[in-house]
């Protein structure tokens, strides 16, 4: 019987991929990758139902070095980073590699929702793809992947933990960043020891107002500013170099027809200049078209009409229809 390492949160989603796991004649192991929160009880909790061995590796040295200090030092840079893209391919895949190699198990596999098929990932249901998340894999990690979930919704997810009886079948979804459960991501910045000073809102080249440190904002956002402006303005751009937060009262000033993506990570590298869809955040929306540009270690993203708030520190994720190409970091 072949074996697989799961990653086991002691969520439903992680909880029902192991039944199914199991239902498909592998051997399962859980690996639970603690970051010194709470959450390893839950996991422990669900293996034990599951009857499934339970691993519990320390990942808090692997998560300070790729996602943590990362993490902070962007948002210091004035861009918003997705943590859970910086963590999977090098703290989550690679420990479930690890873990694959010392217990001799083939495969390794998640609870996330999407396809994973021939070493290639594809997206899953519309209604909760999360083949974004996976856009920075390593091959190694792809071509081991299994991804039960793929065939289902997460209400279809969620009736068959009930009807399996699991314990974890109405657990609400955990929404914040796993390392800062509290969700306030700017006091855990300053917790850090780490606090960007006040500095000038600036709208038409005038100060009107004092932002709270740049760490507070991100491109596109219109609301929480903590100060009023009498109508209704968005964050055109955030400048660490001078410490200000731009705005305008039109919100075409964050709709962009082009940008740069560095460093970016192809699972299926193009020959030259490729048209295909592109997602700039993780949302439901459809992917529009656009046209990329292998440039040096990155690529030019351009489109046929402009898209809205492509944020510095976000990923932008290529596909070529359902299959997911690679991806790359927007910067300004």
């Amino acid at each position: 019987m072949d074996k697989v390492v799961l990653g086991l949160s002691g969520g439903v989603d992680s909880a029902v991929a192991a039944h199914l796991l199991r239902e498909s004649g592998l051997e399962v192991y859980g690996l639970y990758l603690d970051n010194g929160l709470p959450g390893a009880d839950a996991a422990r909790e669900a293996a034990a139902s599951l009857s499934v061995p339970l691993t519990i590796a320390d990942s808090r040295e692997a998560m300070e070095q790729y996602v943590c200090t990362p993490f902070a030092e962007a948002y210091l840079r004035g861009e918003t980073p997705n943590p859970c893209i910086l963590c999977n391919p090098a703290v989550k895949f690679r420990a479930l590699l690890d873990e694959a190699k010392r217990v001799g198990a083939k495969y390794i596999a998640t609870g996330h929702y999407a396809r994973a098929e021939n070493g290639a990932v594809y997206r899953g249901q519309p209604e909760n793809d999360q083949s974004y998340m996976l856009c920075r894999l390593t091959p190694d990690e792809v071509n081991a992947l299994l991804l039960p979930l793929a065939p289902y919704k997460k209400t279809e997810v969620r009736a068959l933990a009930e009807e399996l009886g699991l314990p974890v079948a109405h657990k609400p979804d955990s929404m914040d960043i796993c390392f800062i459960p509290d969700g306030d991501y700017a006091a855990w910045i300053e917790r850090r020891g780490i606090t960007p000073p006040p500095g000038d809102f600036v709208l038409d080249g005038k100060a009107v107002g004092k932002h709270r440190g740049i760490h507070h904002y991100t491109v596109g956002q219109r609301r929480h500013f903590g100060v009023g402006f009498g109508k209704r303005v968005y964050v055109s751009d955030i400048c660490p170099e001078t410490n200000e937060v731009r705005l305008s009262s039109d919100d075409a000033a964050v709709w962009r027809e082009s940008f740069r993506v560095r460093d970016v990570n192809w699972l299926v590298p193009p020959e030259g200049e490729i048209v295909c869809g592109v997602r700039i955040r993780h949302s439901r929306r459809e992917l529009p078209t656009g046209t990329v540009t292998p440039d040096g270690d990155g690529a030019i993203v351009r489109f046929p009409a402009p898209v809205r708030a492509p944020t510095p520190g976000q990923t932008a994720a290529f596909y070529d229809g359902d299959r997911l190409l690679g991806g790359g970091f927007i910067v300004k």
